[in-house]
C-alpha cells in the first residue's frame, strides 16, 4: 500500500503565514522577497535591476532648471531679445534715425504699429534696434563685473592675510560712492557716444559686490575636508584653488551675476536718461524715453513701448536668476 502523503516541515508552525501574510501591496512578505533577492544578489545572483547613476550638483540643477516654468519662459524670452539685438532687421525693416518731421507725434499707422515719436522717427523701429545697446551694456557689464570680482575675491578669500583686508578696505570705498551721483560725476566728462564708457563705469563699481560674494563662498568651500585631504596629499595652492576651490564656489557668483545683469541694464537706461549715459546718434530705451518724459501727455504711445520693452528685459533677466538660484542651492528645495 502506498504510504500517507506527509505535510512538508514548517519551522514556523500551522497558521504562520497566515499570521505575518500581507493584506496589501508592500507586506511583510515583499520585505522578506526583497532582502532574499538583496542576498542572492550579493552571492553572486543575478543582478536586481540597474539603479540611477547619482548626479552631480551642476547635473542636478540642470534636472531642476528643465522643469522650471520660470526658466524656461525667461530664457526664451531672452534669447528672443539677444536675437532681435544681433539681427533686428529680422523683424524691423526701417532705419532707426530715418525721421520725418511731419509725423512728428502721429499714432499708429499701417506699416508703423507704435507710432512717431517728437522727431517724426518711427518708434516701433527704435525700440526693436535699442535693444542691442542695452543687452551689449548689461552683458558686458556683468561679465567684466564677474571675472575682476571672482578672480579678487578668489585670491582674497583663499589666501587671507594683508591682501584680503586690502580689498575688504577698497570694496567698502567702493560701496559709499553713490551709483547715479558717481555716473554723474564719471560720464559727464566722457565724450565718446559708444557704449564702452558706460561699461567701465558699470564695471567700476559692480566689482565689489561680486568680489565679496567670491570672497565669502571661497572661504566657506575651503574649509571642506576635500580641501583638507588634497593639501596633505601635496596639492599646490593653484591645483587646489582651480580644481577643488572654484568649482564648488562658483555657484553664488553665478546667482549674483544673473540678477545683477537685469539691474545693469537698468542702470544704463537710468543714465541715458539723465543724459550722462549713450548719447546720440546711438539708439537706446533709454534716451527714448527720456525724450518721451516731455510729452507724456500729447504722446503717451512715445513712452509706452520702449519702457514697456525696458521693463519686459529687466524683468527675464532677474526671472532668470531666481531660478538659477532656486536650482544651485539645495536648501531652498
Amino acid at each position: 500500500m502506498p504510504e500517507p502523503e506527509r505535510p512538508a516541515y514548517d519551522p514556523l508552525g500551522p497558521g504562520a503565514h497566515e499570521a505575518i501574510a500581507p493584506t496589501g501591496q508592500g507586506g511583510a512578505m515583499d520585505l522578506a522577497l526583497e532582502e532574499a533577492e538583496s542576498l542572492g544578489e550579493g552571492l553572486g545572483g543575478p543582478p536586481a535591476g540597474p539603479r540611477e547613476k547619482a548626479r552631480s550638483l551642476w547635473s542636478d540643477a540642470w534636472h531642476q532648471l528643465g522643469r522650471n516654468p520660470v526658466f524656461i519662459v525667461s530664457t526664451l524670452l531672452i534669447l528672443f531679445l539677444v536675437v532681435i539685438a544681433i539681427w533686428p532687421q529680422l523683424i524691423a525693416s526701417g532705419d532707426p534715425l530715418r525721421c520725418d518731421l511731419s509725423k512728428s507725434q502721429e499714432g499708429s499707422s499701417p506699416g508703423h504699429p507704435f507710432g512717431y515719436d517728437t522727431q517724426g522717427c518711427d518708434v516701433y523701429t527704435r525700440t526693436v534696434y535699442g535693444a542691442r545697446a542695452s543687452i551689449t551694456v548689461g552683458i558686458c557689464a556683468t561679465l567684466g563685473a564677474a571675472l575682476l570680482g571672482s578672480a579678487l575675491g578668489g585670491l582674497a578669500g583663499f589666501f587671507g592675510g594683508w591682501g584680503d583686508s586690502l580689498l575688504s578696505r577698497v570694496a567698502d570705498i567702493f560701496f559709499g560712492i553713490p551709483v547715479v551721483l558717481g555716473g554723474l560725476v564719471f560720464l559727464s566728462v566722457v565724450t565718446s557716444t559708444t557704449v564702452w564708457p558706460v561699461v567701465g563705469f558699470i564695471v567700476l563699481l559692480g566689482w565689489p559686490q561680486l568680489a565679496r560674494i567670491a570672497r565669502g563662498s571661497v572661504i566657506t568651500a575651503k574649509q571642506n575636508d576635500y580641501v583638507q585631504a588634497a593639501r596633505a596629499l601635496g596639492a599646490g595652492n593653484a591645483r587646489m584653488l582651480l580644481r577643488h576651490v572654484a568649482p564648488n564656489a562658483i555657484a553664488p557668483v553665478i546667482v549674483v551675476a544673473t540678477i545683477a545683469l537685469g539691474t545693469y541694464i537698468a542702470l544704463e537706461a537710468t543714465l541715458s536718461f539723465l543724459g550722462v549715459g549713450l548719447r546720440p546718434p546711438t539708439v537706446s530705451w533709454g534716451i527714448d524715453i527720456s525724450n518721451a518724459a516731455s510729452q507724456i501727455r500729447n504722446a503717451p504711445h512715445m513712452l509706452l513701448y520702449p519702457a514697456g520693452a525696458l521693463s519686459v528685459t529687466v524683468l527675464a533677466f532677474i526671472m532668470l536668476g531666481d531660478a538659477v538660484r532656486d536650482a544651485l542651492d539645495p536648501k531652498l528645495r
